[in-house]
């Protein structure tokens, strides 16, 4: 009651000061004819805009604490608004794309034969045909995107909600398949120096753009109940070993990993060598697991979860 009291009163006294206060106006040209001239010259210099508007200063290394904090700010503050609880992170890579786009990419390529170097258009044909070989991941990737749009009581319920890095390929299908359902999801876009967009599929309120690759990786853990790794270049390989890295040291409870597509895995990763060269050890190999399928993989994901007796929400679909 005395909080309202203060506002009217304030309010009058607001009404009574019709005349403009003394810092409202500058000095009169009457007193000192150049006065305006000096004013106007402090007022356009930089310095005097106001910290939280003034981008270079922003930029500033020395200000770089603030910046990291507020990166972080943004998005946390916003899934706690929507009522983001747990996640279920999906990597993988931007160049996996479906299977009709893959097809194009070669028709483009064929028609190019008599334009091009015959030796390098080859090369270029043979990566383009065996990235269609693995457009299978992008409907599995949507496949378990529907899944875990599924998993919850409805499209509003944000409990256990699908998030990608917001990109194409792999990202994109996960976030699709979410779409597909009705179900939120989300996509934590990165600032590069080149434009990126978000793809079309994430919940609009749920997409953020984000500077600091660590802030990103932060959040992508924050909530994080399983993550789902599908075949990825460097940025998939840099969060997987990350995220392993975090939970053979203990630096984070450890959490379901898995592993689509169990060929690509080893045939670039020889796991089996790390532990017999002695550079991990035999248990370290448990920390992640491997799937074919969406079914596999969620099907790994509810076991994991309730044999540690903590499952992801009490009426879990799975």
């Amino acid at each position: 009651m005395k909080k309202n009291h203060d506002k009217k009163a304030f309010r009058k006294l607001l009404k009574r000061h019709q005349k403009p206060l003394p810092w409202e106006h500058p000095k009169p040209d009457e007193d000192d004819p150049k006065a305006h001239k000096r004013v106007k010259a402090i007022m356009d210099h930089d310095n005097f805009i106001q910290a939280d508007r003034d981008p270079a200063f922003l930029r500033r290394d020395e200000v770089r604490g603030v910046r990291l904090e507020v990166d972080y700010f943004k998005p946390e503050l916003l899934l706690r608004e929507h009522g983001i609880e747990h996640t279920i992170v999906v990597f993988g890579s931007t160049r996996i794309m479906e299977e009709a786009e893959a097809k194009r990419l070669i028709e483009a390529l064929e028609s190019e034969r008599d334009a091009k170097d015959g030796e390098a258009l080859e090369k270029e044909l043979g990566i383009a045909r065996r990235l269609l070989a693995k457009s299978h991941y992008y409907e599995t990737a949507r496949a378990f995107g529907r899944i875990v749009g599924r998993s919850g009581k409805g499209p509003e319920d944000t409990k256990i909600t699908l998030m990608t890095g917001g990109g194409p390929g792999i990202m994109e299908a996960a976030n699709r398949g979410a779409f597909d359902v009705g179900a939120k999801s989300i996509g934590l876009n990165i600032t590069l120096p080149h434009e990126q967009y978000p793809n079309p599929y994430i919940t609009p309120e749920l997409c953020f753009q984000v500077h600091y690759f660590a802030i990103r990786k932060l959040h992508f853990l924050r909530r994080a109940k399983a993550l789902v790794i599908f075949p990825g270049g460097y940025g998939t390989l840099d969060e997987c070993f990350e995220v392993l890295t975090l939970v053979q040291t203990r630096k984070i409870d450890p959490m379901p990993v898995i592993f689509v597509g169990e060929s690509y895995w080893r045939g670039i990763i020889n796991f089996e060598m790390l532990v017999e060269e002695g550079t991990i050890d035999e248990e370290d190999r448990e920390l992640f697991a491997f799937a074919e399928t969406a079914d596999e993989a969620w099907e790994l994901i509810v076991k994991w979860h309730k044999k540690c007796g903590s499952p992801l929400v009490h009426d879990l679909k799975g």
